[in-house]
């Protein structure tokens, strides 16, 4: 009788799959099933405002796949016709200005007063190994659980500015979902937030007091862009002189030309931290973009920038082709090696791979 129950074990052994086999064959379905996900669902899904399908769909358009790239823009054309409702803000600053927190705290109140939020935050990519931090989400713990919010980190990579370079198609997708704010944080690298400028309604400079830059460190280009600048931390010891920097910053606004929508760029104080100045941010906001809706401004610049979207686009397809061009590829070695050595210049080697690429 033992023998036979052994026998009996032995031969559903032989028959039943291994545990790991089972678990595998399950991921693979899965996988699958994933993969196979078409167009129209995606589409459905995100226009229910399903964060799940809008994260995924976000991943394909920041995949470099060339059929990823394909959906992805299957999705994005699709989805065109209920983007366009929304409010774009920019938010920069140098790094420590309390950008995440800030943005936290000012996407509460929106949320509280039944805005919906989504939250495109751009994390610097290391120079050295390309990786990112990716830690918004750890820094914003109470805007990442608030239902009406919804918050994509994302690596600059190489993109000028520091702005992640599908940030305008996350865009278009985070408006399909049903969020009618977006709020784009910027690494704040100081110099080229023209990036971030030419995607958004509002553009929101965040500045310390009491760092010695209030005056000295201003980077012209980033202060004429500014539609606001918002001294954070305005808390404790510190209440004294962010007083002193806002006057310090109105009188230095005095001394640029008027933008061309008549609007005057306004200079707060406020302190995430402790939840002041937020409600008059906010207003602020809303007058600039109820004024500029009024004069058309609004729409022509949204016209120009998405001409300028086009060029951009172009240019970075442009860039691409050409690196990946094997004929390209060789011959770059080889200029390469003849700089090392001192037998042809930057300009010549950079003629004959233009040449080369255009022959093609």
């Amino acid at each position: 009788m033992a023998k036979n129950s052994k026998s009996n074990l032995s031969e559903k052994q032989s028959i039943s799959p291994p545990e790991t086999t089972s678990i595998n064959s399950a991921e693979k379905i899965k996988i699958n099933r994933r993969k196979q996900t078409s167009v129209e669902e995606y589409v459905s899904k995100i226009l229910h405002g399903d964060i799940t399908f809008l994260s995924r769909a976000i991943t394909l358009v920041e995949s470099t796949n060339k059929k990823h790239s394909q959906k992805a823009n299957a999705i994005l054309n699709a989805c065109l016709p209920y983007a366009n409702n929304s409010v774009r803000i920019g938010i920069t600053g140098v790094p420590g200005v309390g950008k995440s927190t800030f943005i936290e705290t000012f996407g509460k109140y929106l949320t509280n007063i039944g805005k919906k939020v989504a939250v495109l935050a751009v994390d610097p990519s290391s120079s050295v190994n390309k990786g990112s931090i990716l830690g918004d989400k750890t820094r914003m713990e109470q805007l990442v659980t608030d239902k009406n919010a919804f918050i994509r980190p994302s690596p600059s990579g190489t993109s000028l500015g520091g702005v992640a370079q599908k940030t305008r198609e996350s865009i278009i997708l985070c408006e399909a979902a049903g969020f009618d704010t977006i709020i784009i944080e910027t690494v704040g690298v100081g110099q080229s937030e023209t990036v971030v400028h030419s995607m958004v309604d509002f553009f929101l400079l965040l500045k310390l007091s009491g760092a010695g830059d209030e005056l000295q460190g201003i980077k012209r280009g980033i202060i004429e862009m500014a539609d606001a600048i918002v001294i954070n931390k305005a808390d404790g010891d510190n209440i004294k002189n962010a007083k002193i920097a806002k006057v310090e910053f109105n009188r230095a606004l005095h001394l640029y030309p008027p933008k061309k929508n008549g609007w005057t760029p306004k200079t707060m104080v406020a302190s995430a931290l402790n939840n002041k100045g937020i409600d008059k941010i906010y207003a602020t906001i809303s007058t600039y973009i109820q004024q500029a809706k009024e004069t058309k401004y609004f729409e022509k610049k949204r016209a120009t920038q998405s001409k300028n979207w086009l060029y951009t686009t172009i240019e970075e397809e442009l860039k691409k082709r050409f690196y990946e061009n094997n004929e390209v590829k060789t011959l770059l070695k080889k200029e390469i090696k003849k700089l090392e050595q001192s037998k042809t210049t930057p300009f010549n080697a950079a003629d004959k791979l233009l040449k080369l690429s255009n022959n093609r």
